[in-house]
């Protein structure tokens, strides 16, 4: 199916409206406050598309679109969509919040490793990145949406309403950036020690030494490590700083699943409350410093600054996370590109070093964070042409453009999806997992983001019809029936020999993370085509030669025949000539394929005027 982002994106919304809104009530059904990041996902299906896809915005209600009203019917009509919004958004606020701290819940998203086994209310109450992420994209869109509806509404009690929610807002934004601070993590290895082996076999490839590789990563990454080592923004423990200094060791660098057990408090003069003592082992993760990296750049976006949603304490927070998510996209990005031959990311599936976990799932992750490098420092042809070709690979794996076999154990990457084992959950009661089964999703944004990097029509080509089959992959899950129609995930309906879920918090298998990672996938796709198209230096060309032609048997048709009335048919005919040929002239620089047609248009035209004076010996 072709990507048709403003179509997809309001059955998108008419879906979450009819699921969501009661006669214009939200109701957040039995699983809502039971997780703030479902609760976050599911509001950003609304919430992201209206303040960053200018024709989606909901924010006054008399630019509204109608068929953006109509979408949202059951949300009310414009004038009563922003106010129910404020409403929802305040109810978000108050549900996941302690006393003055806000609460960041892994909820009903974390599971014991054990089955038999049932977690303990301070273990599903525990923080996790996810949350911190989508927290600081649904704060910023919260906030610029309040600036705008505020100069639209005259009500007392909704402006009331509005500085109690920006209050609110800007405490969480403020609270998940410090607990993003806390969660990055460094982890020095020895080299003989096992993570440390399992890094060398990842980076050798079974082509180098230890001892080459060794030296090539101290080569690769000495920068980097006085960066990491010597920046006191960072907040490293003074034994790390050490450790890394230390040529001969390895590091990682990333984000762990929550605060980072001994993470020092950050300080900053913003009311965030009480900062949670740390848990999660010092290890980063690939899935959570991807979700990491996905949430940061909205606070250095071009909205962010032009609205200028930070105050002063907020920016020093920003600067501190821009700098953490620099130093990842330039590690993970180099790890993936380690080497003169064959990538390690080439090396598919990846293995992970501490836990050995492996996965199509973990390469995945490490080309989401080499698109994000990619998408930074602007791709060459070679990283380009490769990492397609990654994706390609991933698509195929993962049986979302090749068929199953019997017993495909692919499959798992769907339905159950891939756990994570929480390092350090088991402190405070039985250990827990994160499971994530949005492989298809996930495989998607990153296709559409490589294909707004590209700016080779053949890389392009290949990206798109990979974009269009993924895409066609997924709306076939969407669920068919009951209050969940529309929205995603039934698995089965593509993997029907997948394992049954069982019922768990979410009624009709609603998975909001799926949702919400698609919602993001359109408005992705919505910037993709808002770019002017590729230009072809081969096509500019010929299209330039094709105007100089015309230009010069207009010019001669002017010159040898009598200029006809101007109301007459043959006065349009050359008015619209003239017209084209002024057109193409204006576009062949930005369309040149554009720019052609016209030309053409106007050689046919011209062509057919000469024969018609041959045949009757006349002029025009």
């Amino acid at each position: 199916m072709q990507i048709k982002p403003r179509q997809n994106l309001l059955e998108v919304w008419q879906s979450v409206a009819r699921h969501s809104f009661e006669d214009g009530e939200w109701d957040w059904g039995e699983a809502g406050g039971r997780s703030s990041v479902a609760d976050a996902e599911r509001l950003l299906c609304l919430l992201y598309p209206a303040t960053e896809i200018t024709s989606f915005r909901l924010d006054d209600p008399d630019t509204t679109q109608e068929d953006v009203e109509r979408a949202l019917r059951a949300a009310g009509d414009s004038a009563e969509i922003p106010g129910n919004l404020v409403k929802v958004l305040t109810a978000f606020m108050d549900r996941h919040r302690t006393g003055d701290s806000p609460t960041f819940s892994g909820g009903h998203y974390f599971t014991a490793a054990d089955p038999a086994q049932e977690l303990a209310k301070e273990q599903r109450e525990t923080g996790v990145v996810d949350s911190y992420s989508m927290s600081v994209t649904l704060c910023l869109a919260t906030l610029g949406f309040l600036k705008v509806y505020r100069t639209k509404t005259q009500r007392p009690s909704t402006l009331e309403l509005i500085d109690r929610l920006q209050e609110a807002t800007s405490t969480r934004l403020t609270a998940a950036m410090v607990a993003l601070l806390r969660s990055f993590t460094v982890n020095v290895v020895d080299v003989p020690s096992p993570q440390g082996q399992s890094l060398v076999r990842l980076l050798g490839q079974g082509r180098l030494s230890e001892r080459q590789v060794v030296q090539r990563f101290q080569d690769r990454f000495k920068a980097l490590r006085a960066v990491i080592s010597e920046s006191v923004t960072l907040g490293l423990d003074s034994d790390i700083a050490d450790q890394l200094r230390n040529d001969n060791r390895l590091f990682e660098c990333g984000w762990s699943w929550s605060v980072v057990r001994d993470a020092p408090e950050v300080e900053t003069g913003e009311p965030v409350g009480k900062q949670p003592q740390g848990v999660a082992g010092a290890v980063p993760y690939l899935y959570f410093t991807v979700v990491a990296l996905d949430g940061i750049p909205d606070l250095f976006s071009e909205r962010t600054l032009v609205l200028g949603l930070l105050n002063a304490e907020q920016q020093k927070l920003a600067d501190a996370l821009r700098l953490r998510w620099e130093i990842t996209q330039q590690y993970w990005s180099a790890i993936a590109r380690f080497g003169d031959g064959t990538w390690p990311l080439e090396e598919i599936p990846w293995r992970t070093t501490l836990q050995q976990l492996e996965s199509e799932y973990f390469s995945l992750s490490v080309a989401s964070i080499l698109v994000h490098d990619l998408v930074r420092r602007r791709a060459t042809d070679d990283d380009l042409t490769r990492t397609v070709a990654v994706m390609e690979r991933l698509a195929e794996r993962g049986r979302i453009t090749s068929g199953m076999t019997r017993d495909d154990p692919a499959i798992a990457l769907h339905n159950p999806g891939i756990s994570l084992p929480l390092l350090g959950s088991e402190d405070i009661g039985p250990a827990m997992k994160w499971t994530m089964s949005d492989f298809s999703a996930q495989l998607l944004k990153r296709t559409v983001q490589l294909c707004s990097l590209s700016r080779r029509s053949d890389a392009q080509d290949r990206l798109l019809r990979l974009a269009e089959d993924i895409l066609e992959h997924l709306w076939q899950r969407r669920i068919a029936d009951g209050s969940g129609t529309g929205l995603w995930d039934n698995v089965h309906a593509v993997y029907p020999e997948s394992p049954t879920r069982q019922g768990g918090p979410v009624p009709q298998g609603i998975s909001w993370s799926v949702t919400e990672r698609v919602t993001e996938c359109m408005v992705a796709a919505y910037g993709l085509y808002a770019q002017p198209p590729i230009r072809s230096a081969q096509l500019a060309g010929l299209a330039r030669e094709m105007i100089s032609e015309a230009a010069h048997l207009f010019g001669k048709v002017q010159m040898d025949q009598p200029a006809p009335p101007a109301k007459s048919r043959q006065g349009e005919a050359m008015m619209a000539v003239e017209v084209d040929l002024r057109r193409a002239r204006a576009l062949v620089d930005v369309q040149p394929g554009t720019a052609y047609a016209l030309a053409l248009g106007v050689l046919t035209r011209l062509d057919s005027l000469a024969r018609a004076r041959e045949n009757t010996g006349s002029g025009v």
